[in-house]
Formats: C-alpha cells, structure tokens, sequence
C-alpha cells in the first residue's frame, strides 16, 4: 500500500540533498520536482526506492533516470514557461512530466510503444494535459511539430542529430548525451543565427540512442543502463 506523506516527505528530502544540495537552485526547477510524483513512473516493485539518487529499472531494458540528472537537463534547457519542447526517449515519462510543469507544451517520442502507451496512462491519471506522447525514431525528432525552443534527449548520440538541429528555434536550446558506450558528456547546444554555439557540462553514462541518426544494434551492445 503506498504511502503518500511518506512519499513527499521523501520528495522533499531528495529535492533538498539531491537537487539544492548540488548547486541547482532556480525556483520553478525545485518546486515541479517537489510537484512531481516519481513514484507514479516507477514499477511497483521499485516503488520504495523511488525517491532514492540513482535510475531504476522500467522494463524494455530501460531505467528511469536518477532525479539529478533529470534536473541538471531540465533547468539547462533555461525554460520560461511557454515554450514548446521536444523529448527524445520518453522512457517512464518522468522527465516529460517534469517538463510539462516548465514549459507550455511538451512533446514526447519513444521507440518502444508499450513504454510509450504507459506514460500515457500516468500522465491521464495525473491530470497532465500539456504532453504528447509520439511513437517513432526520435533521432529524427518531430518535424511536423517544429520548432523547438527547447530539445532534450535522454540517450547517447554517436553525434548531434540533424534533423535536431533542424528544429530547433532560433536562441533554442539542445540538451544531449554525446560519445559511446564507454562514457559521454552532457552537451547544450543553442542556435544563434545561422551557427551553434555547444558547450560541454560533466561526463555521463546514458544508453544508446537507436535509430537513423544513432547508434546501430551492431555498432553498441553492451547492456543498456540509463543514468
């Protein structure tokens, strides 16, 4: 039986230690992480664990990322509040729903349908409104809803995708994992006229992104573990 006060005092705790504790401080950041409950895109199994620093297994040989991590990419992409952004790799949908309290329209894309018909249903059940939820390559973003002021995507590129580049708004930002499988670095790309500026921010460990502008099956095949 879950145990909601529970659960949010252990919110709180995780956005105080896990988020604050490590330098993120912007206000609209820290309170959708308190407002978001992790637990909802955790399997049940997992539940008790939901709030602790580190992924979690979600079924399709994914995870559901660790809380900081999901912040750090979030508050990179320096939302306002009525922007349009675009996921790669919805995965348990927790990162989708924590951008759907900072900005005004997220949309969402994920290779595997059953992951995707379960962030649906979580997101129904929480009233989430302003999500999206597209099956398909994500490497090949969603040109039909472009552009983008904001692009996050939760999964190693063997390099920035084009067609990513290619809808992103003018001042957007780009938030990705990029190297292989023995290490990447977290990267913000935004776009300034007709060029990119990138810098890069800490080294991570994501799983490959598949697809017609990432990795192949035979190029990364190593067990697939999400940070």
């Amino acid at each position: 039986m879950e145990k909601p006060l529970e659960f949010e005092r252990e919110r709180e705790l995780m956005v105080e230690q896990q988020l604050a504790g490590r330098g993120l401080y912007t206000p609209r950041l820290l309170k959708a992480m308190r407002e978001v409950p992790r637990h909802r895109f955790v399997p049940p199994g997992y539940r008790h664990l939901a709030y602790a620093d580190g992924p979690l297994p979600i079924g399709n040989g994914q995870t559901i990322s660790q809380p900081y991590m999901v912040a750090l990419m979030t508050d990179l992409l320096e939302l306002q509040g009525d922007e349009k952004v675009l996921e790669v790799g919805t995965g348990s949908g927790y990162q989708a729903a924590v951008l759907a309290q900072m900005a005004g329209q997220v949309y969402t894309i994920e290779r595997h349908a059953a992951l995707a018909e379960k962030a649906r249903q979580v997101f129904d059940e929480l009233g989430i409104t302003n999500t999206t939820v597209l099956v398909g390559d994500g490497s090949l973003g969603a040109p039909e809803y472009a552009p983008f002021e904001g692009i996050i995507v939760t999964a190693a590129a063997p390099r920035v995708p084009r067609p990513l580049f290619d809808q992103l708004a003018q001042d957007g930002r780009l938030v990705l994992p990029v190297g292989g499988e023995f290490g990447q670095h977290l990267q913000v790309w935004r776009k300034e006229g007709k060029s990119f500026r990138s810098r890069a921010v800490i080294p991570v460990a994501f799983v490959p992104l598949r697809g017609e502008f990432g990795w192949s099956s035979s190029e990364w095949t190593e067990n697939e573990k999400r940070l």
